[in-house]
């Protein structure tokens, strides 16, 4: 491709208001599988298509996290979830990525940590399909259902690490989302509720009963919503502090679970 038609091409694609134009241009030449194939992406992405979807994956963590349409794509400030996880976990730990989405926090964990024993959980199909083809090593653990009852009973009590990052935009905040999540990701994989905090409760009252003794429960929110988190958290039991990362703006809530077992 000439120089000529990569400039007409990064044009395009900052007309469709694509703000990293020419990284994008590279990227979907270098995914290309032929001349018609990179056309048809280069539309795709023109029409406000998100660029993971059309080329079919999602960089995290340093891995390739393979999505498709309907799945939620993961997000930057997620590594800061994965970073407090993973400094919390030990050799032969029971993890749980719950709300996996497409698996990526779990698939980052078993990366980074390697020694564990991981289970995936969401009760949309599309996230569970797209689980399975990037938690490899553990297709026997990756299941469909609502939150806790998509887990076996036998992992109950019995849980050292519980990564959780559940919907919490609150309902009538949706519409003011940027268009590609807007238009394009599960509303399932989005809404949290009208305070945004519906999910979140669900998940920190029975997590007590699921973790084991010592057990962490980690929940990635909002700045804003972090008090209320904060609350949710210590009225299910857990003792609970906050952590922020500046530059990702993200915000991680950590419940430990001291009751005896």
């Amino acid at each position: 491709m000439d120089d000529k038609t990569e400039k007409s091409i990064v044009n395009r694609l900052r007309s469709a208001g694509c703000v990293f134009a020419e990284e994008e241009a590279q990227i979907l030449i270098s995914e290309a599988h032929s001349l018609d194939d990179f056309n048809q992406k280069v539309k795709m992405r023109a029409d406000g298509l998100p660029l993971e979807y059309v080329i079919g994956w999602a960089e995290f963590c340093g891995l390739r996290i393979e999505v498709e349409q309907g799945v939620f794509v993961p997000r930057k400030r997620t590594e800061f979830l994965v970073r407090q996880a993973a400094d919390l976990s030990c050799s032969g730990d029971i993890v749980v990525d719950l709300c996996c989405g497409s698996g990526a926090v779990g698939a980052a964990l078993a990366a980074t940590l390697g020694d564990i024993s991981l289970y995936c959980a969401d009760i949309d199909p599309v996230a569970i399909r797209c689980t399975r083809r990037n938690v490899t090593d553990f297709r026997d653990h990756i299941f469909e259902g609502d939150l806790y009852k998509a887990l076996p009973q036998s992992i109950k009590g019995h849980i050292n690490l519980l990564v959780a990052n559940v919907p919490y935009v609150p309902t009538k905040a949706i519409d003011m989302l940027p268009m590609e999540a807007r238009l394009y990701e599960p509303k399932l994989a989005l809404d949290g509720g009208d305070d945004g905090l519906n999910i979140q409760r669900r998940v920190a009252e029975e997590a007590p009963y699921w973790l084991a003794a010592g057990g962490q429960l980690l929940i990635e929110t909002s700045e804003i919503q972090a008090p209320q988190t904060f609350e949710i958290f210590t009225n299910a039991g857990l003792t609970t502090n906050v952590v922020r990362d500046l530059e990702l703006d993200a915000t991680v809530v950590i419940g430990t679970n001291n009751a005896f077992k």
